[in-house]
């Protein structure tokens, strides 16, 4: 299965271009950051990884993102090879944007809406990174519960028979 999610920020405004059939074509580079393990310390590092994004996903990226947006991609791992003008062989490694979600912008000066933001969670060397624990119920709380004596279906009218023909799978 070759399939990648990646969840940063665009380093660079995107690139928009056309193909010599029309196709449009947006290369993106999305800054995700490397989280540092507490135990070993270090500073924190950051990817800068190349994506392409093709047609309408392409226009719609060119239109609504610049540097400093926060996107989740979607996509697959593409490699590829070409003969430089130096006739050196290179080498290319991109990641095929199936899906790119807008989740936001480094700064929202304007009053325009913008889809809330979410950020990985930072490890320090000093102190563990620990999850929220659970909610706990004591015996004097009672856990939420449903009535589940009654029939929750009852008023929906009249009962429909169906054959295992009718169903499509």
């Amino acid at each position: 299965m070759n399939k990648v999610i990646l969840i940063g920020r665009l380093a660079r405004d995107p690139e928009l271009r056309t193909t010599g059939s029309g196709v449009s074509m947006t290369r993106f580079t999305v800054a995700v950051n490397r989280p540092v393990n507490p135990q070993v310390g270090g500073q924190p590092q950051t990817d800068f990884i190349s994506c392409i994004a093709w047609r309408r996903q392409a226009e719609n990226i060119a239109k609504y993102c610049t540097k400093g947006s926060q996107v989740a991609v979607d996509g697959r791992i593409q490699t590829g090879s070409y003969d430089g003008t130096d006739g050196q062989k290179r080498y290319t490694t991109d990641i095929v944007a199936d899906n790119v979600t807008f989740l936001g912008s480094r700064a929202n000066s304007d009053n325009s809406y913008s889809a809330p933001t979410y950020s990985a969670p930072s490890f320090s060397a000093n102190e563990p990174n620990y999850p929220e624990p659970m909610p706990t119920y004591s015996e004097s709380q009672s856990m939420p519960s449903t009535d589940v004596s009654e029939d929750p279906f009852k008023d929906f009218g009249e009962e429909i028979a169906l054959s295992d023909d009718d169903l499509p799978f």
